[in-house]
Parts: structure tokens; sequence; C-alpha cells
């Protein structure tokens, strides 16, 4: 029964890799591998000898004793377990998303630009690997990287030159969300599971995440593509369209860093404080949203004048990508139950036996996640690993598994929507940036070690 389990996860888990030649969005096969193994589980709790408590993070003694009926209520209060858990990380991102997209609908990123008025290359790069590093940190990776590159495809007209930026920018973004907790999905997913804690993540990581991103564009900046000046793009206008966006902006910023704040004040999950941040944003859109409302915007977009006006929080929540919302669900769900089942457990420790050296474990884990997603590597690492709260096994985690993607263009979050907003090449992206980023990864995990020790 272990070995069906097994294999069914490991073929979702191509699936999921292969999904751009399967042409299958890898929510399916994730949703799928989640359903069939829970099942299975199900079907035969009364052959399993082993079940993990994930609240005590230990295998239960005795559990091959347990009679039919005690199995299956631990069953149910383990799969109850799971779903409240996964169910803090998703709401979390919920929130974020919506924030960052009501945000937008005013056209609050278009403040950025006020920020570049260089037209030197090598200026420009500086600026926007800062950007997408800061950017990265407090509002995600993925939806910096959207941000940023949008800007930039409205300030530089030739696209083999916007390509240089754009992967840079992929290095940038990830570095930065490594050392935040609201920065990476994965780094949301330990601060989330109790492994780590903000201050402590932040402490650590600052410095080998800046490294990670200043010694890559440091070697860019001395190349051909970054050197001498480039023709601006004269846009419409320089601001923003709405005249709230720059407030907007700032508002919805100060309300995803007010989460960690309220975590610590009131010890309650993020999600609580994600809730409050974002009702708080929606408030103010609404009233904005009312403010300059007029007679052509009596109509929204599909023809329905019931609302009188649109709903920047309505607008905003249809526009959250829910696919990618499912797709988490359906992995850390799918790891879940190998978890359960003790798997992770007994394999970490096989793992420790073949290779003792746990920071070779954990960089083999960083270039894992430039070929696989890196959300069911940490997912299954937070079932391997028994370490305490804020161990820095859990930190170099986060940075492997945060920085490590930005090998390869598929590797990320931030590479695969890059990918499909600027066209980049697999190829020219692994001949002209790879080595970049793996520069970086290599420097930052070293500075790591190094720190740790004091």
């Amino acid at each position: 029964m272990e070995t069906l389990i097994i294999i069914i996860f490991i073929l979702g888990y191509l699936a999921i890799t292969l999904e751009h030649n399967l042409k299958l969005d890898k929510l399916i096969p994730a949703l799928g591998m989640m359903a069939i193994l829970w099942a299975i589980v199900a079907f035969g709790i009364d052959n399993f000898t082993n079940w993990f408590d994930s609240a005590a993070h230990a295998l239960i003694d005795g559990f091959s004793n347990f009679t039919s009926e005690e199995k299956h209520h631990l069953l149910e209060e383990t799969l109850l377990h799971h779903l409240g858990k996964t169910a803090e990380i998703l709401f979390f991102l919920l929130g974020a998303m919506t924030i960052v997209e009501i945000i937008d609908y005013f056209d609050g990123f278009a403040t950025f630009k006020n920020y570049i008025k260089t037209k030197n290359k090598k200026r420009l790069l500086w600026i926007f690997a800062a950007l997408a590093f800061i950017l990265s940190a407090i509002i995600d990776n993925l939806t910096a990287t959207i941000v940023l590159i949008t800007i930039l495809q409205k300030i530089i007209n030739d696209k083999e030159t916007r390509l240089w930026f754009a992967g840079l920018i992929i290095i940038a973004a990830n570095a930065g969300g490594a050392w935040s907790p609201i920065g990476d999905v994965t780094t949301t997913m330990l601060w989330i599971g109790k492994k780590v804690t903000s201050g402590k993540l932040i402490e650590y990581l600052i410095i080998p995440s800046l490294l990670c991103v200043i010694v890559p564009v440091l070697i860019a900046s001395f190349m051909k593509p970054f050197k001498g000046d480039l023709d601006i793009v004269e846009g419409e206008e320089v601001g923003a369209k709405s005249k709230y966006g720059p407030t907007m902006l700032y508002l919805g910023l100060s309300a995803i860093i007010f989460v960690p704040i309220f975590k610590t004040v009131t010890h309650l999950p993020p999600y609580v404080g994600m809730m409050l941040s974002l009702a708080v944003v929606g408030i103010f859109a609404e009233i904005y949203s009312r403010s300059q409302f007029s007679i052509s915007h009596a109509i929204d977009d599909e023809g329905d004048d019931s609302h009188g006006f649109h709903s920047p929080v309505h607008k905003s929540l249809s526009r959250i990508e829910m696919p990618s919302v499912l797709f988490f669900f359906g992995i850390l769900m799918a790891v879940a139950a190998l978890e359960s089942l003790g798997m992770l457990f007994i394999g970490a420790e096989h793992l420790k036996t073949i290779i003792p050296n746990t920071d070779v474990v954990i960089m083999l884990l960083g270039l894992g996640s430039a070929v696989v997603d890196n959300v069911p590597l940490v997912a299954a690492s937070m079932g391997m690993f028994q370490e305490p709260l804020d161990d820095h096994i859990w930190h170099f985690i986060a940075f492997s598994a945060g920085t490590g993607g930005s090998m390869l263009i598929i590797g990320s979050a931030a590479g695969v929507v890059a990918m499909g907003m600027e066209k980049i090449n697999f190829f020219w992206y692994f001949k002209n940036i790879a080595w970049l980023a793996a520069i970086g990864f290599i420097v930052g995990a070293l500075t790591f070690m190094f720190l740790r020790q004091f």
C-alpha cells in the first residue's frame, strides 16, 4: 500500500513538473493526487503500522494496536488538522493578493515610475534590482515581478535589453522574498507553520539575501547589455491614472507590513491580521471609488450597471489567481498524506544516514527547487525535519528554496510569470542568466553558513 502511495505521488509530481509539455495546468494533477492519496489512506488505514502526530512532531506509539474505529477517528482528526493549517496559508495569500489587486485597481504601482529618471542602463539595473528586492519582501516576489516588468515594458523599448533586465529582476525578487515572512509562499509556509519567527528570519537572512542580489548585479553591470544609455519610451502619463493611486499604494503596503506586527502583539495566526488589513484597505478603496464616480463609470466592463459604480474589492477579488491557490491546496494536502503515514519522518532518518551533512541536503534542496516547484519541497522538508522554532536549519531551507529557483526560468513563480510576460526562452535564460543566479546562490549560502557561527 505504501508503495502505491509513493508511485501516485511521483506520477503526480511529474505531471506538475511537465505541465508545459503535457499542456495540463498543474492544479489538476495536484488536486487529483491529493484526493487519490487520502482515499487510499482511508481505504487501507487498517493495514498501516505507522501514524505521525503532526502536533507532537512524532510517530504515535502502538498505532498498529489501535482498533479500526480508533484509526478512522484519528484519520478524521488528522485531516481536519492539516486542512486548518493549509487554510491558514491560503487565506493569508488570498488577503495579500486582494490588497495588491486593489492597489493596482487605482494604478498605484505607476507611482514607482516617478523614481526612474535616468537613461543610464547600469544605473537603471541597480534601481530595478533594489525595487525588486524591497518590493518582493513586502508584496511577495511573484507580484513584485509582475509590477516591475510592467513598468519595464513602459520605459524600455528594445526587446533584447528588456530580457536582460527581466532576468536580473527574477534573481532580485526571489532573493528579496527569501528574507521576509510574507515575501515568498515557502517562507510564509515556514512562518505560519511555526518553524521561523519574522524577527529571526530577517536577522539571519537579510545579509545572505543581499549578497545573493548584489554579486550577480555587480557582475552584470560590467557586461555589454548594461553599458551605455537607452531611449526611454515616452508614456502618456507618468503618474497614476487615479489621483488616489499613491495613497492606496502607501496604505496597501503599510497594511501588509502591519501583519507581522499584529501577530507579534496578539499571538494570533497571520491570516487574522491580513483579514484586518484587507478590511481597512477595502474601506478606503470603496470610499475613494465612490468619490471618483461619474456617469462614464455607471456601467462596468460587462455592461452591468446594477452596482452604480465599480466596486474595487469585487473587481480585485475577480482578478485573483485562483488556479495558484488551488494548486497550493492540492500539493500541501498531498504532502500531508505522506507526512501522516510517517513516510517523510522515516525518509528523513534514512537521508540523514546516507548524507550526514544537513547543509549538503539543504543545498541540494535549493538545486532541486530550480527544477521542480519549491512549494512541495518545503512542505516535504517541514515533515522531514523536527528541529525546534528558529533553528538554523529552517532559515537555511527558506534561503535555499527561495533563491535556488532563480537558476532556471521555470524554477520559481517569478520566473514563470516573467517567462510569460516577456516570452523569455528557456535556453536563453539558461545560457545568460542561470550562471549569475548560481553564483548569487552559492555566495549567499556560504555567507549564511559563516554568519550562523556568531
